[in-house]
């Protein structure tokens, strides 16, 4: 045992008093820390509403009809999801065995989300490269197919996917419909997401509330399918 002078009854009294002391006190600074003390069906239960695309509870409440309050305290944790189980997992394309046990495939494809330039840069570079992906955005329910996303920035084409939201882009899909949404890319490199108009003349149409916006003649070979979006993702 070592003697360090001081005893410990004037450790005491000194921290109490306004004297110097042979005590050294530090300051210690404690990060603050988030912890999700959820259950775990309630964690599954957001993140498959957030992959069927409604960023918030009550934009999935309101468009499925359910109980806003109701619903908010499943996904809360607050209350058990066993009655409710089939009718979420109908709804967000999962199985009630993975929203209640994590059991078997919660059919979530993780696609990668790309910038606007790497997606004009695709044909060119033969497909996706690790260095073009940003992030990957969880997707339920989708088909199989050649996916990308890609973030809206801009009104043109925001009567569909305003400014803010996430396009799920099939890349395998390039035969053109009528009034149908597809990301095209230029000669030079240009992604644009337009609606596909082929009468009287080839044309890519904003789709937009901005009367500014003005469609572009599509010419021949001035314009490549990047795929067909297939899906929006956006708060509602």
């Amino acid at each position: 045992m070592f003697d360090t002078g001081v005893s410990m009854s004037a450790c005491v009294h000194n921290a109490h008093a306004i004297v110097k002391s042979k005590c050294t006190y530090h300051v210690v600074h404690f990060a603050r820390m988030t912890f999700d003390d959820r259950p775990d069906y309630a964690v599954r239960l957001e993140e498959a509403r957030k992959a069927k695309g409604f960023v918030s509870a009550r934009s999935a409440a309101e468009y499925f009809g359910w109980k806003y309050d109701t619903y908010a305290q499943h996904e809360n944790g607050q209350r058990g999801i066993t009655r409710a189980a089939d009718r979420y997992a109908k709804a967000y394309g999962v199985s009630a065995g993975w929203l209640l046990k994590g059991e078997g495939d919660a059919s979530l494809t993780k696609v990668p989300l790309l910038s606007w330039v790497s997606a004009g840069q695709l044909e060119r570079n033969e497909g996706v490269s690790p260095a073009d992906i940003e992030r990957y955005v969880p997707v339920a329910d989708l088909p199989r197919g050649d996916w990308i996303a890609l973030s809206i920035s801009g009104d043109s084409m925001n009567r569909i996917a305003p400014e803010g939201s996430v396009i799920i882009v099939n890349r395998a899909d390039e035969t053109l419909i009528n009034d149908r949404f597809y990301v095209f890319a230029s000669e030079g490199g240009e992604a644009t997401f337009k609606q596909w108009r082929r009468e009287p003349v080839p044309m890519l149409r904003p789709y937009s509330t901005n009367l500014d916006h003005l469609a572009i003649p599509a010419e021949a070979d001035e314009y490549y399918v990047v795929g067909r979006v297939r899906r929006v993702i956006t708060d509602i």
